[in-house]
């Protein structure tokens, strides 16, 4: 049975940790609205858990007028994460958050299913997502990974991984740049092709255009044409 007492300052702490702007936990407890969001969440799953029927689901559109972010009283949230900024934070019912992470304004933590089964994200931990990213559907992201603002991830990302882009794609794993896709290990093949596979596709179609006219430049006839010209 988790310590509230100790997590409510897991909660509070997470912000002076991760943002330059705090000034203490008195200025957290006052003006962040993602602690906000954290603490009325905390009691109110509490209270979703008893099995209390309409309260829990009444009290969390409350807590989204006053801060901004939705979060589902189902949905599942570990120790020390960081709403940062927060407004439009949209969290599903079956969305799982492992501790750690650090989440930016405008996410979407989404479904694509309309089954009452899993169809919300399960997010991994100390993963930062990045301002107004979309994660869809049941996949899974891995612990330590980065999403870049913006990005829309609708497959699995590996642990380690930094993805960007519309749909998103590895460009990085645990820091060091995805080149091309045999980089990446077996369970890690890229949401997308890079750059840098786009490039090594494009020098390969090149080197064998300059194969063949090189094959035609040593034929007779090209060459008698040559000394027409």
């Amino acid at each position: 049975m988790p310590n509230p007492v100790k997590t409510f300052f897991e909660d509070l702490d997470a912000p002076l940790a991760r943002d330059p702007a705090a000034r203490g936990r008195l200025d957290v407890l006052l003006s962040y609205p993602g602690f906000h969001a954290i603490f009325a969440y905390r009691a109110i799953h509490a209270l979703a858990r008893t099995g209390v029927p309409l309260l829990p689901r009444f009290l969390s559109n409350v807590a989204r007028w006053v801060t901004g972010i939705e979060i589902h009283p189902a949905a599942t949230i570990g120790h020390n994460v960081f709403i940062d900024h927060g407004m439009g934070v949209v969290v599903g019912e079956t969305a799982e958050v492992g501790d750690g992470c650090t989440i930016y304004q405008g996410v979407t933590l989404g479904g694509t299913s309309l089954s009452h089964g899993k169809r919300h994200p399960t997010v991994g931990k100390n993963v930062t997502i990045g301002a107004n990213s979309s994660v869809f559907g049941a996949v899974v992201i891995g612990d330590n990974a980065k999403i870049g603002g913006g990005s829309v991830v609708v497959k699995d990302v590996p642990a380690g991984a930094t993805v960007v882009g519309v749909p998103a794609r590895v460009v990085a794993i645990n820091g060091e740049p995805v080149h091309r896709a045999d980089h990446l290990p077996s369970d890690a093949a890229p949401i997308a092709e890079t750059p840098f596979g786009a490039l090594s596709r494009l020098q390969k179609r090149v080197d064998l255009l300059e194969s063949r006219l090189a094959e035609f430049e040593d034929d007779d006839d090209v060459q008698a044409w040559s000394w027409v010209i």
